[in-house]
């Protein structure tokens, strides 16, 4: 029997560790938290130092227990959860509940999962951090304030069911503010001016105008307006070209650092197109471990929530000894590489990289899905590169003048690829122009140019010279994409590695925020309002930093320098009394809606934007007495373009009230039919899809087909064929394929637009997940509806 108990948080870490640990050892997951906050109360006692009232989560009483039952006898028992705020209250909550026991309960700190990580960490436990636990105690009381004091006074005052965060809302504001800035911009419009030369030594080029009778023309500072560029035309035409300068200079291009989580999630969406909850989601798979073959599984990557650069000296050493293997000493520079962790880093884990340099992408191809390797490609490739030398270039600047003007013409050449023979790094705007990548002729001071036809004749002046003349406008700030606003967040000190992914899925589930088809984020009607309401009534909760001086107070309990209750307090004060006011003060648009500015067609009547289930649509602020509604639009500036409504289809069936035909219409509940001749005649028919066949035997009762069918409401879901002898129902669809971890008889098919397809165990508490196999097989649902067959 087992002297020791190794408890993780994570069936597919307890498979990875148990392979490096002997026979002492039993392990076991206890899939995420055991306890939280109830989600029917605000549970925590504000007039007792802000105790928190945690319960255990609905489901964990059965791992409670069995964690109890495992523990019963043990000389050791270790808590492996991850190392950081989260995992250590997984760890805080599983020993309180474990209780008095003989057993010694320590704390176990993973920072990667390879055999020797383990078996150190295993053999230098430490004590439970009750710093680390305090912070995240705090930070979880103060949210749970915030959104359970202010969701309700937005039901009353917006829309119910609304809820608000306290960082989330500060991301809000930072998304409304820069779609303001864009709604105020006014474009300029600007000129270029290109001449196409030509030297004695081919090939030809480009030089763009630099000044103009000594004053510096640089499009931002001055821009060139169009009457000017044509007078530098007509002045230049009849003009020699002299190269008047030539510098010539050698430049280093030095690699960017390995990966912390924000830089991983930027870059990850920048290359693979993955937004942050799908690149932390397989970041995870790959800490905990992978299935290699006859290595069986295996953690391929340090822990992946970081804000620090830092590398172990072993890792250090591992891939300087690989890039003189791979790639030759002329890539190893002769010391280490360092690199500074930003001003708030709390720099407690290294950087994101790969445990063993000798699993190079190539060789884990066969056994990693698609999303793995891709990731853990970048991973790999950053982590080598960021140890390499620089790149280095010939820059040349050739000033070129004609007269009162002058032109300039740069370009490079590379001499030594360096760092960039691996990885480069992706840009999240498109450089401006490519003056610096373009190839020179050689040229001498003094030599006389040439102008020749233009090189993009569709850009040229009308007159056919050797010019290109072309119109631009300025643009606007660019919305946020995902990894966009997490850089903005990390520069401003705003939440911390564990937290960007939540806040991105937090601003975007709660109809805040939506993704135009570039996937840039623009606020809805009800995101500007709500953050209008809320920094009118909470000025410094929505300041940005307000919030960033929190996030440092929450790092000063976890380093023992300040008490979270005394945080808390400084806080509750000064929020206790604006939310009072709030109650008072703030203006209720759920009953009159949002000014529009618009005029009802029907009674004149001013059109305002409601909220419905279904999204926002404008209505006749005279609502009941004129019922008009219509969807709209907003164009770049803000303005509301109402949208007019199509005619209904009209289907063969008739009313069997009036006998009139029946149109086909929707409502919240799904498709309906409804007579043509409403409102005089209210006769309605749903509209009822026949069953589907899929193939797939009931995993229930073994004997009937599950059946693809609709519920009375709209909704797609998958039932028995025998029933009401077998009720087994589901969401989703069903693969007849063994749970590896748990068991199970099937998976279930979860398809989403952030993650695509995976397959996953059924079973909650398992937690398997996978890519889909090759055969195509059916599928069915993690959770039943409730009654789906009516």
């Amino acid at each position: 029997m087992a002297k020791n108990l190794v408890i993780v948080e994570s069936p597919a870490k307890a498979k990875t560790i148990k392979r490096y640990l002997g026979s002492d050892y039993q392990v076991m997951a206890s899939v995420g938290h055991v306890v939280d906050l109830p989600k029917s109360e605000l549970g925590v006692d504000v007039e007792h130092d802000f105790a928190p009232e945690y319960v255990v989560i609905k489901g964990k009483e059965k791992v409670i227990s069995e964690i109890k039952s495992a523990a019963k006898g043990k000389d050791n028992i270790y808590l492996a959860s991850d190392p950081d705020r989260e995992g250590e209250a997984i760890a805080s909550h599983i020993a309180d509940h474990l209780g008095k026991t003989k057993s010694n309960v320590r704390r176990v700190l993973l920072h990667e999962i390879t055999p020797a990580a383990v078996k150190e960490a295993v053999a230098n436990p430490s004590n439970l951090d009750h710093n680390l636990f305090d912070a995240y105690q705090a930070r979880r009381v103060l949210d749970r304030l915030v959104g359970y004091k202010i969701s309700p006074l937005l039901w009353d005052k917006v829309k119910r069911g609304i809820s608000a965060g306290r960082v989330q809302s500060v991301a809000l504001r930072i998304i409304v503010e820069r779609e303001k800035e864009r709604e105020a911009f006014r474009p300029e419009e600007y000129w270029t001016l290109d001449a196409n030369l030509a030297a004695i030594n081919p090939p030809p080029f480009k030089a763009r105008i630099y000044s103009y009778r000594d004053h510096r023309i640089d499009n931002k500072a001055y821009k060139l307006p169009e009457a000017e560029a044509r007078e530098i035309v007509a002045e230049c035409e009849s003009k020699p070209f002299v190269v008047r300068k030539i510098e010539r200079k050698e430049v280093r291009r030095s690699p960017a650092p390995p990966f912390i989580t924000s830089r991983l999630q930027q870059e990850a969406s920048r290359k693979l197109y993955f937004q942050p909850s799908r690149t932390m989601k397989v970041a995870q798979r790959l800490y905990e471990g992978m299935e290699l073959g006859e290595q069986g599984a295996t953690g391929l990557i340090t822990y992946m929530r970081t804000d620090s650069p830092r590398v172990s000296d072993d890792a250090l050493n591992a891939v300087r000894g690989h890039i003189v293997e791979r790639y030759g000493k002329e890539y190893l520079p002769d010391r280490a590489n360092f690199y500074r962790s930003g001003k708030s880093a709390q720099d407690a884990h290294e950087a994101i990289r790969p445990t063993a340099l000798e699993r190079d992408p190539e060789s884990l191809a066969p056994y990693l899905a698609k999303d793995e390797l891709a990731l853990y490609t970048l991973i790999y490739n950053r982590f080598v590169s960021s140890q390499m030398n620089p790149a280095v270039y010939d820059r040349t600047t050739v000033d070129i003048e004609s007269g009162a003007a002058l032109f300039r013409a740069s370009g490079q050449v590379m001499k030594f690829d360096g760092f960039m023979r691996v990885y480069l790094e992706g840009q999240d705007e498109a450089a401006d122009d490519d003056d610096d990548v373009a190839t020179l002729p050689a040229m001498a001071e003094g030599e006389r140019l040439t102008l020749v036809k233009p090189l993009t004749p569709t850009k040229a002046d009308e007159r056919g010279i050797g010019f290109d003349l072309e119109q631009h406008f300025t643009q606007p700030p660019p919305r946020f994409t995902q990894a966009t606003l997490i850089k903005e967040l990390e520069d401003k000190g705003i939440g911390r590695p564990s937290t960007y992914a939540s806040i991105m899925a937090s601003i975007l589930s709660r109809d805040y925020v939506e993704e135009d088809e570039s996937k840039r984020m623009r606020p809805t009607s009800l995101g500007r309002v709500v953050c209008d309401l809320l920094i009118t009534a909470f000025p410094d909760i929505l300041e940005v930093g307000f919030t960033a001086g929190m996030e440092l107070q929450l790092d000063s309990v976890e380093e023992g320098k300040e008490n979270w209750v005394k945080t808390l307090k400084r806080f509750w004060g000064p929020f206790e009394k604006r939310l009072g006011e709030a109650k008072k003060l703030m203006p209720e648009v759920k009953r009159r809606g949002l000014e529009t500015g618009l005029k009802c067609e029907l009674d004149g009547g001013n059109m305002v934007i409601k909220w419905g289930r279904n999204g926002e649509f404008l209505a006749c602020s005279n609502y009941p007495k004129c019922t008009n509604t219509s969807e709209f639009k907003r164009d770049e500036q803000g303005n509301i373009t109402p949208q007019e409504s199509t005619a209904p289809a009209v289907s063969d069936e008739v009313c069997e009230k009036c006998g009139k035909p029946m149109v086909r219409r929707r409502s919240r509940f799904g498709e309906f039919l409804g007579c043509s001749g409403y409102p005089d005649c209210d006769g309605i028919k749903r509209t009822r899809a026949e069953p589907v066949t899929t193939g797939v035997t009931c995993p229930d009762c073994k004997e009937g087909e599950v059946l693809e069918r609709r519920s009375r409401r709209g909704k797609i879901f998958f039932g028995c064929g025998r029933y009401p002898k077998c009720k087994f129902a589901s969401w989703d669809r069903v693969v007849l394929h063994p749970c590896p971890d748990c068991g199970s008889t099937y998976l279930v098919e979860k398809t989403t637009k952030r993650d695509g397809t995976r397959w996953q165990c059924p079973n909650k508490e398992c937690g398997h997940q996978q890519a889909p196999a090759e055969a195509p097989l059916a599928t069915v649902a993690l959770e039943p509806p409730a009654s789906p067959i009516a």
